[in-house]
């Protein structure tokens, strides 16, 4: 007897950004992207992934101690809250479920994007560092502001993701973390 397709339940299908559809079951812990149908790539991320994919420890740790979370399911920065900025930026080209009633899967939550994996991870570090900006704008020093800002003029993005993903070597052929 066949299980059926309901959302966030066993054998859940993702409707994806490109309008195909994907069996959440066929996204692996390990993968972070995978090659469509559709002719494209698409990234994916799980809740149980750190959010040091993207981000260096100490970075991640300045976020954690800095942003404060309302939700007790979350209660400390992560992977989630670096995926609902994405969301917020991009909703058409985000899709997440909820399987965590879906013991086969190993996460809660399970979020396919438009994006390949490295543009992922620049938009995240994109979104993080407009949202530093953000925090230190509200800082009552404007020299804080200034330095910052001036700071962010030498910061290339894309330059930052190629040594970060280099220093945890992934490559654009490895489809894994």
């Amino acid at each position: 007897m066949s299980e059926p397709r309901v959302p966030g339940g066993r054998g859940a299908e993702l409707d994806l950004p490109c309008g195909r559809t994907r069996r959440v079951r066929s996204i692996d812990l390990g993968m972070r992207e995978f090659e469509c149908p559709c002719g494209e790539s698409h990234a994916t991320v799980m809740d149980v992934h750190p959010p040091e994919r993207f981000l260096p420890e100490f970075l991640v740790d300045v976020l954690r101690e800095a942003i404060e979370t309302t939700s007790d399911e979350m209660p400390e920065f992560g992977t989630p809250h670096l995926m609902a900025l994405v969301k917020e930026e991009f909703p058409e080209a985000v899709v997440s479920a909820d399987v965590s009633d879906d013991g086969e899967v190993g996460a809660g939550i399970v979020w396919v994007t438009d994006f390949r994996a490295r543009r992922l991870h620049e938009i995240i570090v994109e979104l993080v560092v407009e949202l530093m900006e953000h925090a230190v704008s509200h800082a009552e020093d404007d020299s804080l502001l200034t330095e910052f800002e001036t700071q962010m003029l030498d910061f290339d993005v894309s330059e930052f993701v190629d040594q970060y993903r280099a220093e945890r070597d992934l490559s654009e052929e490895d489809a894994y973390v």
